[in-house]
């Protein structure tokens, strides 16, 4: 009787705001699944062949599992985080090395294992068990996240899956790892630290569109905003400093033109360029006795250095069809008929849905011409049926997932449950912005399912396991780590 008791306090405490969130999405899912997949050569709607209905048995037994996640003490997620962790990087890498019998190859991923009818996507369950590591480790009492050696081993548990699924040639579910820095962010990162990101995002993009010169250009500004706030904001001071340095590698650049005409290719009058506006940097900054100017000027040595690593990158780790999704979304190529057919047929379906859509099973677009309708571009079939409002209302849903984990997140005593759940927003966070961004072209083609409504069974699983850890941690904020004292 005690015991049925204490079952029974456990569920006091749900937020029911994010179970209604969570049902009315996955309900949204089934409906646009239902109309994208339907099979007319299957006979009847509820015929167990049926996409949609196979998605529902899924949903059902998701469900299940979230209701007995809700069951289970909260202080055993914190326990066992890392045997989760190293269990899931065990199974993640199975795939690589298990015979094609069982984890064929699947559009050129080795990343399933298939068990007679069932297929489970393991890279779906890993981001779970990073998500519970990276909570675990950064609750430790003696964490900090500015020391090195702690930053770097957050950074190795989330880089080890990330390398697994990456050599299962499933690029998309790994950069979903990337989302993690969100979560370091928001726990104190040093916002400086992003810079380097953003020299290397821009510089690997900037890279396939510009010429050396360009690129010189780019990072004299990014160089100079960089360098002004890290200084303090003398924005006036610091920019005649670098319109100096720019002005003399400009010099430098059109002398090495003129001495060495056409003997020298762009990234090597680049390479001088740079060397001349460092000294002349270096020498500026040892004389008045700025510090701070040397560390930019590492991160800008650093970002020329990543210049022609892009393109060995480019060539030698991405796959064809990934080269020619990333050439295609910048413009490069053109191929309506080849690369850049789901995307258009996707952005012609949204906009046929006008403003309330064409209505329940009406939609042509979405269900005949878009390749897969009912997986990675499902979006696009609540846009041609449901029209802008609907598009809109399903937007609105997503969003308030994430704001309400946001602020389960907030709310929570102890850090190993806000850092949990600010992973799982960040989760959520990236696969709606690269979903949605890929569905109306904005971003280029990875195969990531949008959370609760892509058609798969691995999918729907992990999603929900990842919101239902969450709830109850939120359910139970005074247990976890104070339980463990």
């Amino acid at each position: 009787m005690i015991q049925q008791r204490n079952n029974i306090r456990l569920f006091e405490g749900v937020d029911r705001v994010a179970i209604l969130l969570y049902l009315l999405l996955v309900l949204a899912g089934l409906t646009c699944v239902a109309s994208a997949g339907y099979e007319d050569s299957i006979e009847g709607f509820f015929n167990l062949r049926q996409n949609h209905v196979k998605q529902a048995l899924w949903a059902c037994a998701a469900f299940v599992v979230g209701l007995f996640i809700l069951l289970l003490d909260s202080r055993y997620y914190h326990m066992y985080a890392y045997y989760a962790y190293f269990g899931a990087l065990l199974f993640t890498a199975g795939t690589i090395i298990a015979p094609e019998a069982i984890a064929p190859i699947t559009k050129g991923a080795k990343a399933w294992y298939e068990i007679g009818p069932v297929r489970i996507q393991p890279a779906e369950f890993a981001k779970i068990a990073t998500a519970l590591a990276v909570a675990r480790m950064m609750s430790n009492y003696s964490f900090n996240i500015h020391k090195t050696n702690d930053l770097w081993r957050v950074a190795m548990i989330i880089l080890l899956p990330f390398a697994i699924i990456l050599l299962q040639n499933d690029t998309g579910s790994g950069v979903v790892l990337c989302s993690f820095i969100f979560v370091l962010y928001r726990e104190g990162l040093n916002k400086w630290l992003c810079i380097p990101l953003i020299m290397v995002a821009t510089l690997f993009i900037f890279s396939f569109l510009f010429t050396p010169l360009v690129l010189l250009i780019v990072l004299v500004l990014i160089f100079t905003i960089s360098n002004a706030m890290m200084m303090g904001g003398e924005w006036r001071r610091h920019l005649i400093f670098t319109a100096g340095i720019a002005l003399s590698a400009l010099v430098l650049y059109a002398l090495s033109a003129i001495f060495w005409g056409g003997a020298l290719s762009g990234y090597e009058a680049l390479v001088i360029t740079v060397i001349g506006g460092v000294i002349i940097a270096g020498i500026y900054a040892i004389r008045k006795h700025i510090t701070a100017i040397f560390l930019t000027l590492a991160l800008f040595i650093g970002s020329m250095i990543f210049v022609p690593a892009a393109d060995m990158i480019f060539e030698s780790v991405l796959q064809p069809h990934q080269k020619e999704r990333i050439l295609s979304f910048l413009g490069i190529i053109n191929d309506p008929a080849g690369i850049d057919f789901n995307v258009n047929q996707s952005k012609i379906a949204i906009g046929s849905g006008g403003l309330f859509g064409k209505g329940f099973m009406q939609g042509t677009q979405s269900k005949y011409f878009v390749p897969e309708k009912h997986t990675d571009f499902i979006f696009c079939t609540a846009g041609e049926e449901w029209g802008f409002v609907g598009s809109m209302v399903v937007l609105a849903l997503l969003c308030a997932m994430i704001l309400r984990l946001m602020k389960m997140g907030e709310r929570q005593q102890e850090p190993f449950s806000r850092i949990y759940c600010y992973s799982v927003a960040a989760i959520f966070l990236f696969h709606v912005m690269v979903n949605l961004g890929m569905t109306v072209g904005l971003m280029p083609v990875m195969g990531i399912p949008l959370p609760f409504m892509s058609y798969g069974g691995s999918s729907m699983i992990a999603f929900t396991i990842l919101l239902f850890i969450a709830i109850r941690l939120d359910a139970s904020p005074s247990k976890g780590m104070d339980a463990l004292r």
